[in-house]
């Protein structure tokens, strides 16, 4: 009897050991909320994944496509996520809470983990519809970008910040990049507004397989709309056929987390995204524009004290 009693608590401390392993397991898990499969978020997200797997000890990683911003920093929220990419209008929409913008309650877990890359609008109308500027969209079909994504809620901006609505639009679609670019293909949209790093793949394919325009968006749309919207260019050649600068406007994208996650994970993660841009460059170009001298540019939330704690190291906080 004693024995069996013996062994007995030896399996059941045994089982509890089995256990505590797979809880301590279960917290080196990294999901990377990211955005549709053609936009700059899903490749970065790829990426990044790669370089948490390969780097991380007893780390298991995935990517998971979403809607991207809106949706992102809510499954964040909810704990559906370890980290994700997210526009910095939504990020601090999300934080203050915003019925409008999807976040009826302040989301009051989010954390910080770095400032990476500017989105670019992107405007851009089949070259035979005429359009040339902002204002000629009126009375065109237009995708405005997925329903309530980060996207979607900078068409708004912009539209509003040029004294326009959705009613001066011919039509509105409410699509994401891909479907948006397929439905220009087939002559069925005018134009499509993308909000995302320059070279999008979508735009990349839409420019290769029809004439489009590259629409100007006025240095005063981003003077109107003020911080975090800035004036800036689209270079010549970004895409096919655009053969001269286009002035547009830009916002910030960051990289957040949220509290549950462990200070060490945070710390490993936001020191391995420094480490490795170039590695991560060859995923998307548009990580060749992260720096670790523009981490903390105006993030909308606190820092999560992983993050924090490698900015620390590297003299950019006190």
């Amino acid at each position: 009897m004693k024995r069996f009693t013996a062994a007995l608590g030896g399996t059941v401390l045994a089982s509890a050991m089995a256990f505590a392993a797979t809880g301590a397991q279960a917290q080196n898990f990294v999901n990377v909320l990211t955005g549709g499969t053609s936009g700059v978020y899903y490749p970065l997200g790829v990426g990044l994944s790669n370089i948490y797997g390969e780097n991380i000890d007893q780390v298991r990683t995935q990517v998971q496509s979403t809607k991207a911003s809106v949706e992102n920093l809510n499954l964040l929220q909810d704990g559906r996520g370890e980290i994700a990419f997210a526009l910095g209008d939504s990020v601090a929409a999300a934080w203050e809470g915003d019925a409008d913008a999807g976040f009826p309650e302040p989301l009051d877990k989010l954390r910080g983990i770095a400032a990476i890359y500017p989105n670019y609008i992107q405007l851009v109308a089949l070259e035979d519809s005429g359009a040339t500027t902002l204002a000629d969209l009126s009375g065109m079909g237009v995708s405005v970008g997925a329903p309530a994504s980060g996207t979607e809620l900078n068409a708004r901006a912009i539209l509003g910040a040029a004294g326009m609505s959705y009613d001066d639009l011919g039509k509105t679609e409410y699509l994401p990049f891909a479907e948006s670019v397929e439905l220009m293909k087939n002559r069925q949209l005018d134009a499509t507004l993308q909000s995302a790093g320059l070279g999008v793949a979508s735009i990349r394919d839409l420019s290769t397989s029809v004439p489009i325009t590259v629409l100007e968006i006025p240095a005063e749309i981003a003077e109107t709309l003020g911080a975090p919207y800035q004036a800036a260019t689209i270079p010549a050649g970004t895409y096919d056929g655009q053969d001269a600068d286009v002035p547009t406007v830009a916002i910030s994208n960051y990289l957040v987390t949220h509290s549950d996650v462990t200070e060490e994970m945070a710390y490993q993660m936001t020191k391995l995204l420094f480490e490795n841009i170039e590695t991560l460059t060859s995923s998307h170009q548009a990580a060749a524009q992260i720096a670790l001298e523009n981490a903390l540019d105006g993030m909308p939330v606190p820092l999560h004290p992983g993050a924090e704690r490698y900015y620390r190291e590297q003299g950019l906080v006190e």
